[in-house]
């Protein structure tokens, strides 16, 4: 396996950065508080949002919102069995790709300095 060529193969919706920090939150938890999301990320209101936005987009999990007593929102997010299942996925071809790079310290595949 070439490990680069894996790496253009990773899912780029879940690669993101945030976008994988929420679906890992998310796949420990299975669901989660928009707050709790928020200050888990350190993401803004906004940017939150929109990443969320795609991920459900993409069927990875399931934004409720409700408001408690007519005022307050209350949002709440849940990973799907498809998100569940992407990132997984994702995190193993994660480890593949480090393994063969970190073999590459013992071996005759070390990349030549240009």
């Amino acid at each position: 396996m070439m490990p680069f060529k894996e790496m253009a193969r990773l899912n780029k919706v879940i690669h993101e950065p945030a976008r994988l920090a929420i679906m890992s939150a998310l796949a420990a938890c299975k669901m989660a508080e928009f707050l709790f999301l928020q200050e888990l990320t350190g993401l803004t209101k906004g940017n939150l949002s929109c990443h969320l936005s795609k991920l459900e987009k993409a069927g990875y999990l399931v934004i409720d919102k409700k408001f408690v007593r007519k005022k307050i929102p209350h949002t709440t997010i849940q990973i799907t069995p498809a998100g569940q299942t992407a990132i997984e996925q994702h995190w193993d071809q994660l480890e593949r790709i480090r393994e063969v790079t970190k073999q590459w310290n013992n071996s005759a595949h070390r990349l030549e300095k240009l």
